[in-house]
């Protein structure tokens, strides 16, 4: 898929097809993540791939917006070191790992973890170190519905020399 048209045709998915996911399709969703920018180019970022459906079930316990994270085939965190820029880079990441999901014909939807208050709790689910921030959990996997939204216009939000 041509990239702007990836950019402007992604759309968060909740609902997926029982259908598992080659592992080399998640592979490159996780590798689009790992090329994002990052400060300083320091990759803070850590990804965990859950495709274990009975961990899946206990992290979609733990988030109350995230009750879909039971039903996707697979759910990857987004995890990095305490610094300096760890949400921007995460948050850089995730979009990469949504767009290229997208491109390669999945479906997938970001739930926010970091300064959540079940973020402890998935991060140690996860047995991941303390000095890791969740910054996301990502669902993936073959989409079951086409949702559309209506986006605002340019006009209204690109403004030249001033706001």
């Amino acid at each position: 898929m041509e990239t702007l048209l990836a950019l402007k045709t992604r759309r968060s998915i909740r609902s997926y097809r029982n259908e598992p996911v080659p592992r080399d399709l998640i592979e490159q969703v996780v590798d689009a993540g790992r090329h994002a920018a990052s400060g300083n180019n320091v990759q803070p970022w850590e990804f965990v791939v859950v495709s274990d459906r009975p961990l899946r079930e206990k992290r979609a316990s733990l988030v109350p917006n995230g009750k879909h994270i039971a039903s996707a085939p697979v759910c990857i965190a987004v995890l990095c070191a305490d610094g300096k820029h760890y949400l921007e880079d995460g948050a850089a990441a995730t979009q990469n790992m949504l767009v290229a999901a997208h491109a390669l014909g999945l479906g997938a939807c970001w739930i926010a973890g970091d300064r959540k208050p079940y973020a402890d709790g998935v991060r140690k689910l996860l047995e991941a170190p303390a000095t890791f921030k969740l910054v996301s959990l990502v669902t993936v996997g073959y989409p079951a519905e086409q949702p559309t939204v209506t986006k605002r216009p340019l006009t209204e939000v690109l403004h030249w020399d001033r706001f």
